[in-house]
């Protein structure tokens, strides 16, 4: 089936009104209490200041702080109902690829899909934990140009059985000269959740969070393949060790 484009977040263009009217209303509140301070220390003790007004004026820049936070707020509400949850759970259970480096260690496998842009003659991929540790390095003796994947058995390289979690895959390919190629890494897989935190809404592939404007095409999963007596019958995609 022919994939779709995914949709992504327009970037913000022009000065965000919200932050500059803060900022103004911080200079503004700044000033003002400069002057109320320089004002009481140089009051007439005979004809005190009017403590009354300045109570007042301090209320309102109060209540308009409060006013650009909601303005926040609102802005923040419609940019989730428009590409937030709402709309990615109709992802769910669609076959998607997404610009992610990341992968879930689970069952003692993790799967990345890595695209070289033109044919290489040394290709090198380096598994890290969290905290940034190589933990592995593989070179795969099939390096064309074009889409490879990568299952990992989740193993260090003193071939130590790690635990499950989250990794992180690194591509380093050269040609025969010794130039650098292009390379880019995704995830492939099905939908089978959809989370929104501070703001941002992630989608979980392959068991890791991958976000949703990371999103390079949706379609349908591919049916499985069935056998001659009409079972099910699963293929295991190709792999470099």
């Amino acid at each position: 089936m022919t994939a779709v484009t995914a949709p992504t977040n327009p970037a913000a263009t022009g000065t965000d009104a919200s932050a500059l009217g803060r900022a103004r209303l911080a200079q503004n509140f700044d000033t003002f209490l400069s002057l109320l301070t320089t004002q009481l220390k140089n009051q007439d003790p005979l004809s005190p200041l009017d403590s009354n007004q300045f109570t007042q004026q301090i209320v309102q820049m109060t209540g308009v702080e409060q006013q650009l936070a909601t303005n926040d707020l609102l802005k923040q509400l419609v940019t989730n109902t428009g590409t937030g949850v709402a709309t990615a759970v109709g992802l769910i259970g669609k076959q998607v690829r997404a610009t992610a480096d990341n992968a879930m260690l689970k069952d003692g496998k993790a799967t990345w899909t890595y695209n070289l842009d033109r044919d290489a003659t040394d290709v090198k991929l380096e598994i890290s934990d969290s905290k940034g540790n190589v933990l592995r390095s593989i070179a795969p003796t099939e390096n064309k140009a074009g889409d490879h994947v990568f299952n990992w058995d989740g193993k260090s390289a003193s071939g130590t059985t790690l635990p499950g979690g989250e990794y992180t895959l690194k591509v380093t390919a050269k040609d025969g000269l010794g130039n650098a190629v292009t390379s880019k890494i995704f995830a492939d897989g099905v939908v089978t959740g959809v989370e929104q935190a501070n703001g941002s809404t992630r989608l979980t592939v392959n068991g890791a969070q991958v976000p949703w404007d990371q999103l390079v095409t949706i379609r349908q999963p591919d049916p499985a393949p069935t056998a001659a007596n009409g079972t099910s019958n699963p293929t295991t995609p190709n792999s470099n060790t």
